[in-house]
């Protein structure tokens, strides 16, 4: 099983930094980031993995602090390849808006000053604030983004392999440093990309980067099936997983790739306690924390998301509820007229609380809107029970692992690392130690032939 750490300084739930003795200062970013990386690694986890954001404002501040103020992915990688020794470190980059030969230098740069640890997720979006910060107009659309990425993912290859592995001859005899005939240029040409090289930085110590790419979409799809090695998904059952699985790698084989590739990693947020009921306080309080429109001064701010009210949990569940308070319980003769998607809704609140429509206690319209406002795919109890869903999308084929999102650092993710790790290694489906050096080594994917040699031996075959 391949599991990833996702790390979101102030946390993945929208309330995470508002959980006691959570982090949640992005100005001490250097010490939770170091802190993190360390527990990472002694959990012997595959990766760690940094999402990107290329713009700011007070709308944030409620729907996903983390992304207010962040430090650059590329810069947090580097800066963590000389502070650990053996995870993996993956960072995001939006190919809208990357410069593809300052891209190559830094990752080949970044690969080989880890030992072979990095790894490259590609993004493709078209957001008008992150446009307009790098000068465009946001207004091609998403089509040419991704034939964009495409040719830049292929131009990074060639990049990549402008040296081959054994071209530094350094013979102090004769006084060749290199084989000339081992340094290639790229001449790469497309509608998106002009660039000749050579890179001027040695082949990456594991040939090519990872590549990684996200997204449900059917170029997304046909994108992760040319070129990526993980295709991050997140889906709602594992059925829905092993179709999403079967699709992206017939998708694969069109393009001659191997009837496992690429590897399918879905996003999941667990709650970890040593106990379920103390997992579920956990969730409890972080519901508690979520802002919603209940009359407190926060909802007079004119960035305040407008899914946040009674109002607008009835347009979820199918049911006009009136002006009940927020702390109200949800009586059963309102829950018996929601329709699909909220009694779905009910379902997820029930599962991860404990509570009951009726009983001691009761299932609230907080409980409801607070989970409705983060619909990440959440699962709460203790270190068996987060593994036993783990295990269950695994060995059901519906997935090869999973990115980690924790709702709030450091003491969410450490329990994690303490409760649920151990659990998988006991039950054989998870390592206990490295056995290989490289973020490809961890992923069980091959080293990849240099593609200048591979193009010359086409040229020489009828």
């Amino acid at each position: 099983m391949i599991l990833g750490a996702v790390f979101r300084g102030l946390g993945a739930h929208p309330a995470g930094w508002r959980y006691p003795g959570a982090h949640r200062d992005p100005l001490a970013e250097a010490a939770v980031l170091k802190r993190t990386a360390r527990t990472a690694e002694a959990a012997k986890l595959d990766y760690l993995f940094f999402g990107e954001w290329l713009a700011t404002g007070p709308d944030l501040e409620f729907r996903d602090p983390d992304l207010l103020a962040r430090v650059d992915p590329v810069s947090s990688i580097a800066f963590l390849a000389g502070l650990t020794k053996r995870i993996g470190l993956i960072a995001t980059v939006n190919t809208a808006f990357a410069d593809l030969y300052t891209l190559a230098r830094q990752t080949a740069s970044i690969d080989r000053l880890s030992d072979g640890r990095a790894g490259l997720n590609i993004v493709t979006g078209a957001d008008p604030r992150a446009a307009g910060n790098h000068g465009r107009d946001g207004r091609q659309g998403t089509e040419p983004n991704y034939d964009q990425a495409g040719e830049i993912v292929r131009a990074l290859r060639l990049l990549w392999d402008s040296w081959e592995d054994d071209a530094f001859v350094h013979d102090q005899r004769s006084g060749r440093l290199i084989d000339p005939a081992k340094l290639h240029r790229t001449d790469a040409i497309g509608e998106y990309v002009r660039v000749t090289g050579p890179l001027n930085v040695a082949r990456p110590v594991q040939g090519h980067l990872p590549i990684v790419h996200a997204g449900t979409s059917s170029r997304s799809k046909l994108l992760a099936g040319e070129l990526a090695d993980i295709s991050l998904v997140a889906v709602q059952s594992p059925e829905e997983g092993v179709l999403y699985r079967a699709e992206v790698r017939q998708q694969a084989q069109r393009f001659g790739r191997g009837a496992h590739s690429p590897l399918i990693v879905s996003p999941v947020l667990p709650v970890v306690g040593e106990t379920r009921e103390e997992a579920r306080a956990v969730y409890d309080q972080l519901l508690r924390l979520v802002p919603l429109d209940d009359g407190s001064p926060v909802v007079r701010s004119p960035d305040f998301p407008a899914n946040r009210s009674i109002r607008a949990l009835s347009t979820v569940v199918g049911v006009p509820l009136g002006t009940p308070h927020l702390d109200d319980p949800v009586p059963v003769r309102v829950v018996r007229r929601f329709s699909e998607g909220g009694q779905r809704l009910l379902e997820s609140v029930v599962a991860r609380t404990g509570r009951a429509v009726e009983g001691e206690h009761p299932v609230t319209y907080r409980h409801l809107l607070a989970t409705h406002v983060a619909p990440v795919t959440t699962v709460v109890g203790s270190g068996a029970d987060v593994a036993d869903h783990l295990e269950s999308w695994f060995t059901a084929g519906a997935v090869d692992g999973f990115n980690v999102l924790s709702p709030f650092l450091g003491a969410q993710f450490e329990a994690f690392a303490r409760l649920v790790v151990p659990e998988l290694q006991r039950r054989g489906l998870f390592r206990t130690q490295y056995e290989g050096r490289t973020l490809r080594n961890h992923l069980g994917l091959d080293r990849p032939g240099n593609v200048h040699l591979a193009d010359a031996d086409r040229e020489r075959t009828p």
